[in-house]
């Protein structure tokens, strides 16, 4: 199992950028696929996560109404499109593949760094 996350990259406060896990070598659409950030001295926390099918999303208090996530089994590949972003969404984001019938997240990528500018 291979997740690539991608599209990070330094942008001004109120900004966008989108970024996108790549993944292969296993069945994606089996996968619910969940974005995960981690800042300097903070915890990971969880940000949005989205069902194998694509019909159910969820997303963190702190992002919602600001990002969106998405996917396209075809590409095998998640998006997690930020606007409006904010300095306190500076973070390393990882993207991480849930198997099915499991509550883990088992695979992740290795992280893509966002960082805003006030």
């Amino acid at each position: 199992v291979q997740l690539q996350a991608s599209g990070g990259g330094l942008v001004q406060a109120g900004g966008s950028l989108r970024l996108s896990c790549a993944a292969s070598d296993f069945t994606f659409d089996d996968y619910a696929i969940g974005w995960f950030r981690q800042a300097p001295g903070k915890v990971r926390e969880g940000v949005s996560c989205i069902s194998s099918s694509g019909g159910s999303t969820y997303y963190a208090d702190s992002v919602k109404g600001r990002f969106t996530i998405s996917r396209d089994n075809a590409k095998n590949t998640v998006y997690l499109q930020m606007n409006s972003l904010k300095p306190e969404d500076t973070a390393i984001y990882y993207c991480a593949a849930q198997p099915p019938a499991m509550t883990v997240w088992r695979y992740w990528g290795q992280g893509t760094l966002v960082t805003v500018s006030s």
